[in-house]
């Protein structure tokens, strides 16, 4: 029989597997109309998102309040249509832009769409083997080698929970007179407790941009834009949303938004010292595991970490005799545990303030039982997945090689030539090579590791085959 969406979506639903992955809500039973009764469009007296006047206007100083910005747009596009706005505003086409080599996937295509020259700072390379901070003095000697440099972005907290300096970097940007755009997308619940880090809005950042989604109880790509910029304007944000947001906005999700920051104004207290209650006492628990290892802000050097944010579970394999993608196949199939992301040697599992307790000690009870059956073992999988972030020497800008002819050829071909797409091991989606970034023998190797762990990278004409698109020639 054909298996139909809806029906194993409500499958799914009513069945026992838990959800440690987004979205926040946690598949929690809040009160909310039937999607179908209120499903409309811009009539009298429920006013137009893109010029709000009214109820979505109180809504969004609604939201403004709560997170302490100036001003806040709803995104139902998600946090994507929000970065690329920002992108927008803060540039004129062809200038230079700063930007975080582990930036997410959308701030890429902003360059390309924008014909913007990139200009890269990368991260720290972390001793766990994942993407660590931006640091602030690499930030500064970037400004100061270029002074034609004309905004600034960077990802904090990554996927993994690293949060950077951004208070320090957003002094240093703000002293060369541009704007700093941070892709905040997964610390829409920071600042509501000092258990948690702040949110770059307190620090000053002109634009930060949050998923409500992936860690408070909302919708699937629904987004906020907080703005607080002298250097940002307004109405170019607003031209700019007009272009990447949705006409049609769903008033679905905008009230599933407002219910969102309703939720958090009257709960927080309590919501935030329950959740992080939870996740203390996991992270002690864990602590007595002998072979897996849930990583915490003591596992990384000040350089590599600013912060770390505990709600997202980093549960590492390195030193085990077992792989990532091993781990998260076992928790799934076997205890009904649905992980948010698997590496080379770890898994995300991506916890909200809707996460129940019984949640966390079936995750407990189920590495306890899996770490007994483990001894240890230097498999080197950290060292060879590091490997693959590796700095890249850049041919030609993105923009110009997104619009040259491409051909496909083998791994054995590709060493010398010029990446014609962008390649990204998903999730969490940073890109590994980038359009107009050199294809050396060392990229092939880390390659073909990639296919042996089994990782999903993307953009590589056909890993199985082992052929990549490059530059026509």
């Amino acid at each position: 029989m054909e298996e139909m969406l809806d029906e194993k979506l409500k499958w799914y639903g009513e069945s026992d597997f838990y959800p440690f992955h987004m979205p926040g809500h946690k598949r929690a039973v809040m009160d909310f109309p039937n999607p179908y009764q209120i499903d409309i469009t811009e009539i009298e007296g429920f006013d137009n998102l893109h010029h709000s006047e009214g109820i979505l206007q109180k809504a969004q100083m609604r939201a403004a309040k709560l997170y302490g910005s100036q001003k806040t747009y709803y995104l139902v596009n998600g946090s994507t249509c929000g970065i690329l706005a920002s992108v927008f505003a803060g540039t004129n086409r062809g200038d230079k832009i700063l930007v975080a080599r582990n930036s997410h996937k959308s701030v890429y295509h902003a360059l390309y769409l924008h014909g913007l020259t990139g200009i890269y700072v990368y991260p720290a390379v972390t001793g766990q083997g994942i993407q660590g901070g931006i640091a602030p003095e690499d930030v500064e000697e970037k400004l100061r080698e270029d002074l034609d440099i004309r905004a600034v972005v960077v990802t904090s907290p990554t996927y993994e929970g690293i949060v950077s300096d951004i208070a320090s970097i957003t002094e240093i940007v703000h002293k060369h007179g541009i704007p700093l755009i941070v892709d905040e997308a997964h610390g829409a619940h920071f600042g509501f407790s000092e258990k948690f880090p702040k949110s770059a809005v307190a620090f000053g950042a002109d634009a930060v941009i949050q998923s409500l989604h992936k860690q408070l109880p909302s919708f699937t790509q629904t987004a906020l834009l907080h703005l607080n910029s002298q250097f940002l304007e307004e109405k170019k944000v607003q031209q700019y949303l007009g272009i990447f947001e949705t006409s049609s906005p769903s008033y679905i999700l905008m009230a599933g938004m407002e219910k969102c920051i309703r939720f958090i104004e009257g709960e927080k207290a309590n919501l935030f010292l329950n959740f992080y209650g939870n996740l203390e006492d996991f992270y002690q628990r864990a602590m007595k595991l002998h072979y897996i290892k849930v990583l915490g802000e003591k596992d990384f050097t000040n350089r590599e970490c600013f912060a770390k944010d505990p709600s997202k579970l980093v549960i590492s394999v390195k030193n085990a005799n077992i792989t990532g993608r091993e781990l998260y196949r076992i928790l799934l199939e076997k205890y009904h545990l649905q992980m948010e992301m698997e590496a080379g040697f770890y898994v995300l599992a991506m916890t909200s303030v809707m996460d129940k307790k019984e949640g966390f000690l079936r995750l407990l009870s189920a590495l306890e039982e899996i770490d007994k059956t483990l001894t240890e073992e230097k498999n080197g999988i950290s060292e060879r997945i590091r490997q693959i972030y590796k700095p890249k020497e850049k041919k030609m800008e993105l923009w110009e090689a997104m619009e040259k002819g491409t051909e496909t050829v083998s791994f054995h071909e590709a060493p010398g030539r010029i990446s014609g797409s962008m390649i990204s091991v998903y999730p969490p989606g940073i890109p590994v090579l980038l359009p107009g970034e050199l294809v050396t023998e060392d990229f092939i190797k880390n390659m073909r590791e990639c296919k042996k762990l089994g990782l999903n990278v993307q953009g590589i004409a056909d890993i199985f085959n082992e052929r990549i698109d490059v530059i026509d020639i």
